[in-house]
């Protein structure tokens, strides 16, 4: 684990006394800031992928700008699945690359933001009549194990049907086969966000939310910036940069046509829904996923606290991103499904506490496809304009399809201005904002060295930690975690000083 240090000099050694990010974490970049210079490069959009593309760029010591038209993660990126997954049911669709970048994926998020991405147990159940037999789950479940290589948190373990009962005993009774329990990852989508976004910033991007592209500026054909709006200061400005990239998801097409008025769509986006409700209406012990028996979509019912979310739905849709509705019937048909499963819940529309729907900006298939079929890779593009535009991906991959865009840019600007190519970003290595906190040394010698507090013991620390966060603390290295008589000691001793 690396910690950060000064802004574009990329990672230093956990422990080597860098300034962490705290200092500038809160500060939007004034339009007149936005516009005094030329930037290397113009990121358009704040989701993870901006964030994670203005992240890598500035690490690599590229001047970044990283602007948004609403809040920083607005639109797909805060309203997801928060799942942090290796892609299980992609395996179906026999996309087994993209299945094990995401489960090498999935190792790097749980290890540099441990305070946004944690371990949670799935159970999988079976029913009789499923689409899918307890030979192809345990077969597909061992094929998961191995492009993890099988380096999951915990290794997968098939259930009879009475030890499924155990594990949930809510779940119909009535025809059920047995099924499996795995690990994936949860996350906090916004908030992961966030954490990409203030790396960025301290690694010198100047990052800005609610500043809108009106237009694209040229020279000689060549996009050479975008004309903004500062929708809370008020007034307009032009950025230039060397590359300009397009990572504004479900608006990736809108902005295309800015470039090109004749540009083919890329995308052809799918509407996800989920609903909330109260957790103790289902009493699920762990992440459910299962198979609706209305359609045979795989479906989750995940834990939120006192809470759990229904998802999602995954149909064709021509809304505007900037205004999605949650119709009745999608409602409807989440909560018929888990009603199948756990029909003592017997959920209504009345029980639902809220919901959010959100766009896949997923790519236009070449073929008529049922959406849940499509692919959840992604796609660089350059325009007639020579815009970079970043399409498709999933939350999981994110920091994948940032690099790649980053070496696309750096390649334009060595062809253009004759740049000597920077190092490579140390983005797997460099903890996020808070993500440093797992280890306690570099943050015990920052403290005795500032003479801010006296020393602390780390037991002490830990012990602190670990009240305030019993669930979501996560040992990678489960030989070094403190056992259960070792914390209580130490709890003794805390409280004797």
């Amino acid at each position: 684990m690396t910690v950060p240090h000064e802004p574009g000099a990329g990672a230093r050694e956990a422990g080597d006394g860098g300034q962490g990010h705290g200092r500038h974490s809160s500060q939007r970049a004034p339009l007149a800031r936005l516009t005094a210079e030329p930037a290397d490069l113009l990121v358009i959009g704040g989701g993870i992928t901006g964030a994670g593309i203005a992240r890598d760029a500035a690490m690599r010591g590229l001047r970044t700008v990283l602007v948004e038209q609403h809040d920083l993660g607005w639109g797909t990126s805060s309203r997801s699945s928060r799942l942090v997954h290796g892609g299980l049911r992609y395996l179906e669709t026999g996309d087994l690359r993209l299945v094990l970048e995401a489960n090498r994926e999935r190792r790097v998020l749980l290890r540099i933001a441990p305070h946004l991405v944690w371990p949670l147990p799935f159970v999988f159940p079976l029913h009789r009549g499923d689409r899918v037999g307890p030979a192809r789950l345990a077969a597909g479940m061992w094929l998961y194990d191995l492009l993890a290589l099988f380096r999951n948190v915990k290794a997968h373990r098939m259930l009879g049907k009475r030890a499924l009962l155990e594990a949930e005993p809510m779940l119909r009774e009535r025809g059920l086969r047995g099924g499996a329990l795995f690990y994936d990852a949860q996350c906090d989508d916004a908030r992961l966000t966030l954490a990409t976004a203030r790396s960025a910033l301290q690694h010198g991007a100047l990052v800005a939310n609610y500043v809108a592209v009106v237009g694209l500026e040229r020279t000689a054909g060549r996009v050479v910036g975008a004309q903004v709006e500062d929708r809370l200061g008020g007034g307009r400005g032009l950025i230039r940069a060397g590359v300009v990239v397009n990572a504004t998801g479900p608006w990736s097409d809108r902005l295309r046509q800015m470039e090109d008025a004749g540009a083919a769509p890329l995308l052809r986006p799918t509407k996800g829904i989920h609903v909330v409700v109260e957790r103790r209406r289902i009493d699920h012990r762990h992440g459910i996923i299962f198979t609706s028996p209305i359609d045979g979509r795989v479906m989750f019912i995940l834990p939120w606290g006192d809470l759990s979310y229904i998802g999602t739905t995954d149909t064709d849709t021509d809304e505007s991103p900037d205004g999605l509705e949650i119709l009745p019937e999608e409602v409807v048909y989440l909560l018929r499904s888990v009603n199948a499963r756990f029909p003592n819940a017997r959920l209504t529309v009345e029980d639902v506490r809220g919901g959010w729907a959100g766009l896949r900006p997923l790519m236009a298939p070449d073929s008529p496809q049922a959406a849940s079929s499509r692919s959840r890779d992604h796609l660089i593009v350059q325009g007639s304009g020579g815009m970079i535009t970043v399409a498709g991906g999933k939350l999981t991959t994110y920091r994948v399809m940032a690099r790649e865009v980053v070496d696309r840019a750096i390649r334009e600007l060595r062809l253009r201005e004759g740049r000597s190519r920077p190092g490579e970003a140390l983005t797997d290595e460099e903890a996020l904002p808070g993500g440093e906190t797992d280890d306690f040394g570099p943050f015990r010698e920052r403290g005795q060295a500032s003479h801010a507090a006296p020393p602390i013991r780390r037991t002490r620390l830990a012990t602190r930690w670990l009240r305030c966060h019993p669930r979501r603390h996560h040992w990678p290295d489960r030989k070094r975690a403190p056992s259960r008589q070792r914390l209580r000691e130490s709890r003794l001793r805390t409280d004797a000083d």
